[in-house]
């Protein structure tokens, strides 16, 4: 964990590094955002400085010691890199191994073989939810856009409706499902289940990709009736792999790490005893390393060796892999450094006093403080992270479900309205060939599609369980 046990939490919110009252500490944090706001946007520094800079900022206008307050971030930072950075490399390590062995092409052209006419968008869901689940989501749109942008072309269908549902595929693995960094991350934080809330955001992922994806598509074809564009589309690789992996045991392997942690989570329900040893087997099996862990050297079998490649060649592919999550892993740290910093200076503290006055669901109140960050700085992870340390006492005495929900509450709020600053909508509109119009009416409003739904379902839910 990162350090935001219960008994931390609680230290936190009796004993903050300040004394300032509520009003002060409230100025402090819009102050820490903006200064982050700022320089993302307007002096388009990158999100770690940014970071690093906004938490300084956070605790001079909090009135907190400096020393103090550097003491705070790197904490933060050292403790969130710990906790998640490892399975940020695993993640990688599988995504890299899926694209160059030719198992991602193998499940996309086995799929895309067996759907045709009104199928193709439900299709293009199931593609790009199953590569999306091990790849980060700018991984996912360079590995299936290609393939969008192929199919429009050849099978003469609006680029909208192939097109909008593999997004809403990738974005809401991303923001909804582990083991991507954002949830993962909001998971450590409010120290919450990772198996339930993997279930759980099965459970909710599902019929909200659906609503944002195929069913949505219909109508972003008719607003924005483009075709593919020309120099987009692009031949394969040359460097094909000598021979393709099964789609049975590609497929196995990137469902592995999940089924691992679904099973811990299955039998810590059924079984329900730390001393049994059928679930001190899962405990381990299914804890979120040795689940990613195992599918990677799985993986190097089922998909290195099985196109071909030596041992020096799947050790070269592990070593590339790991060389661009770089930049991932000290934005998550510095966001951890921030979250830390807003639980230090008493910003739990705050919540607590001010929102027990509030008729606002707490798992509400999540949604929004995510949706205020994702508007405002235009990174769904930035303010998962950011979230998720403001809303962290509320977490404290929830039940495994709630904190399970509240984590899908705040993955939901961060995908809502993708615009200018958000690197994303320029991804997006880039690869399509769109306008920034065109690119709002599509790509907008399909994240907040899911944003909205998917907190709909996390409210429905906490209603039955």
């Amino acid at each position: 964990m990162t350090g935001l046990s219960v008994e931390t939490l609680a230290a936190a919110a009796t004993g903050p590094i300040t004394s300032a009252g509520n009003t002060r500490l409230g100025i402090a944090v819009l102050a820490g955002i903006a200064v982050i706001v700022l320089l993302i946007t307007r002096l388009k520094l990158h999100a770690f400085l940014a970071l690093t800079v906004g938490s300084l900022a956070l605790g001079v206008f909090a009135g907190a010691p400096l020393a103090k307050t550097i003491a705070s971030f790197t904490a933060g930072l050292g403790a969130t890199v710990a906790g998640v950075g490892v399975l940020i490399a695993l993640g990688a390590i599988l995504g890299k191994l899926l694209a160059d062995s030719g198992g991602a092409d193998e499940i996309v052209d086995t799929i895309l073989a067996r759907a045709k006419g009104r199928a193709m968008p439900w299709a293009m869901v199931v593609i790009a939810s199953v590569i999306g689940l091990p790849l980060f989501f700018e991984v996912g749109i360079v590995l299936l856009i290609p393939v969008v942008l192929l199919v429009a072309k050849r099978g003469n269908y609006s680029l909208m409706r192939i097109g909008i549902p593999a997004l809403a595929g990738l974005s809401v693995m991303h923001g909804l499902v582990p083991p991507h960094p954002g949830p993962l991350v909001a998971i450590d934080a409010l120290d919450a289940d990772l198996g339930v809330t993997l279930g759980l955001g099965v459970l909710v992922a599902l019929p909200t990709v659906v609503i944002a994806g195929p069913l949505f598509s219909r109508y972003a074809a008719r607003w924005v009736d483009i075709p593919a564009p020309e120099h987009m589309i692009a031949p394969r690789p040359s460097a094909e792999p000598a021979h393709r992996p099964r789609f049975g045991a590609t497929v196995f392997t990137v469902l592995l790490p999940v089924a691992l942690m679904l099973l811990k989570a299955l039998v810590d329900i059924v079984v329900d005893d730390p001393t049994d040893p059928v679930q001190r087997v899962t405990d381990v099996a299914g804890s979120p390393m040795i689940a990613l862990l195992t599918a990677v050297l799985v993986g190097m079998v089922t998909l290195g060796r099985a196109a071909g490649f030596t041992r020096a060649r799947i050790s070269t592919t592990v070593e590339k892999s790991l060389a661009p999550i770089a930049g991932i892993l000290l934005i998550v740290g510095a966001g951890g450094g921030f979250k830390q910093t807003l639980i230090d200076v008493g910003v739990g503290r705050m919540i607590l006093d001010v929102s027990k006055d509030w008729a606002v669901p707490t798992l509400l109140l999540a949604w929004l403080i995510a949706v205020a960050i994702r508007l405002a700085t235009g990174s769904a992870t930035v303010a998962t992270i950011s979230a998720a340390g403001l809303v962290a006492p509320l977490a404290a005495d929830m039940s495994t479900t709630g904190t399970a929900l509240l984590v899908l509450a705040i993955g939901s709020g961060s995908l809502f309205f993708s615009h200018v600053s958000d690197a994303g909508f320029w991804l997006v509109k880039e690869y399509f060939g769109m306008t920034v119009g065109q690119t709002l009416k599509t790509w907008s409003v399909m994240e907040t599609i899911i944003s909205v739904v998917g907190l709909g379902f996390v409210l429905l839910l906490s209603l039955v369980l």
